[in-house]
């Protein structure tokens, strides 16, 4: 019994291993926070490809359960899924290709998968379709997007600007004690 466990262990550790959601470099992963909606993000990869094509792709987990919410039924009024597999929702990753210079990108796909790295739905911008085109725009400063870039790039990516302390318009009052005698 005891070996049977063991080989049932290794197994599933091969097959868990080999997995798309496992199979990206470790080294090139970057932890890139979460963004403005509270979703955590991260880079898996990212370079030239054989072509010479500047490229990143990220995930994007869904720590925000309202935005979770959202997407989900996104998935069941667009793509007609059921509310059993939309409703699997994990995470969601983006290819990304950019300009030579790296200051436009296009989205080369979409992929939303669930807690176990299969695929629920996915969309891939090549061009078959006159809605899967793909399409290059300016990086926004900041995302995603942007990041991917840098690293493509081989440049590491300006860090985020924390965000200003406000000032309270309310002065402050200073209580004077007085002295013991």
């Amino acid at each position: 019994m005891k070996k049977f466990s063991a080989f049932a262990l290794i197994l599933a550790l091969v097959v868990a291993l080999s997995s798309p959601v496992f199979a990206w470099d470790v080294a090139k992963q970057k932890t890139l926070g979460q963004d403005k909606n509270k979703m955590t993000w991260y880079l898996l990869d990212y370079g030239k490809d054989e072509n010479g094509t500047l490229y990143a792709v990220s995930r994007k987990y869904y720590t925000n359960p309202t935005v979770k919410n959202e997407t989900i039924e996104l998935l069941m009024s667009k793509f007609g899924l059921s509310p059993e597999v939309a409703g699997s929702l994990y995470f969601t990753e983006y290819g990304y290709e950019y300009t030579e210079d790296g200051k436009k990108f296009a989205m080369t796909y979409l992929r939303h998968y669930d807690m176990l790295g299969n695929e629920i739905h996915g969309t891939v911008y090549d061009g078959s379709t006159e809605a899967n085109q793909k399409t290059f725009a300016p990086i926004p400063a900041g995302s995603t997007p942007a990041k991917g870039a840098a690293y493509a790039m081989g440049k590491t990516p300006a860090p985020d600007k924390p965000a200003a302390k406000r000032s309270s318009t309310v002065p402050t009052k200073r209580v004077v004690r007085p002295k013991k005698q």
